[in-house]
């Protein structure tokens, strides 16, 4: 019997047919080199960033100055305009003279940075921004403290706020004198806790307000304000509106508080003592304030 199906040859072993082309060992032998390359690129590039943090605390601002001042020789753009927004307590001239610069200066001859740190510096800014902005504009933004006072304890001066809480770490000196011609001062212990009170209810009598020079808290009790002229008035414990109100009326009608006097005693509410700085020691009873005409 004949077959009709032919045995198909049996192919010969090859023991390399497992074996990884040339191509695929190439691309694995990139790979890994790739792998290496990348490693090293971070720790290139954490090494660099760690020297350009050196190079910044160690004078590399210097050398920034350096470029920045010739670029400035070459700088055809000039400060045209000075926009300052947010100020209220403090004058545009300190901001001008801490910002560094004026209208016809180079537009790059001053560091934003340095200039943003000395604004900071001042004694009601909480926060500044300073932006350039092309061609010929300088902005500055600044968020002012919001302090109601000036508290002095024993011999330092601060910034407090309504609740009496300090709103600045910076203690005011003789180089800020211009705060002290904007706040009212507050002396004493506690004085702090009870001022926004007392200041509140002195701007209802702006004639008293306006010869007030500092409020000084007596015992943690009661207060006495120290006036311009150098007379001290001596208020009752808790019966302050009481007491202002008859002096408003007496300076009204008689200008009391013009006058050369030591001190104005009004602790007793049905009397006012006053001793005159001419004659130490001596007592005067103000007369009563005549009644309200009806007219």
């Amino acid at each position: 019997m004949v077959s009709f199906f032919r045995k198909r040859p049996q192919e010969p072993f090859d023991p390399y047919g497992d074996r990884p082309s040339s191509m695929s060992l190439f691309w694995q032998r990139q790979k890994i080199l790739l792998r290496r390359l990348s490693i090293l690129g971070v720790v290139c590039f954490l090494l660099a960033g760690a020297g350009w943090l050196a190079w910044s605390s160690q004078g590399g601002h210097r050398l920034a100055d350096s470029l920045r001042s010739r670029l400035a020789a070459l700088d055809p753009l000039r400060i045209q305009h000075i926009i300052i927004t947010g100020r209220h307590l403090t004058d545009e001239s300190e901001i001008m003279e801490a910002l560094g610069t004026s209208l016809n200066h180079s537009l790059f001859s001053f560091s934003v940075e340095d200039a943003r740190e000395r604004i900071d510096a001042l004694p009601f800014i909480d926060h500044s921004t300073v932006e350039r902005h092309l061609p010929d504009t300088i902005s500055v933004t600044v968020e002012e403290k919001n302090p109601i006072a000036i508290w002095q304890m024993e011999g330092h001066f601060v910034l407090i706020n309504q609740k009496g809480d300090t709103v600045s770490r910076q203690e005011l000196t003789a180089h800020n004198s211009s705060v002290f011609r904007k706040l009212p001062l507050v002396v004493g212990a506690g004085a702090n806790l009870e001022a926004n009170t007392l200041i509140t209810l002195l701007d209802q009598f702006p004639d008293i307000n306006s010869h007030t020079l500092a409020l000084i808290r007596i015992g943690q009790r009661r207060w006495n304000i120290l006036m311009q002229n150098g007379t001290t008035l001596m208020l009752p414990e808790g019966a302050e509106a009481a007491a202002l109100s008859r002096l408003h009326d007496y300076q009204h009608d008689y200008q009391l508080l013009d006058r050369p006097l030591k001190t104005i005693d009004m602790r007793l509410p049905d009397r006012m003592v006053i001793h005159p700085a001419t004659s130490p020691g001596a007592d005067q009873e103000v007369p009563p304030v005549p009644p309200p005409s009806e007219n």
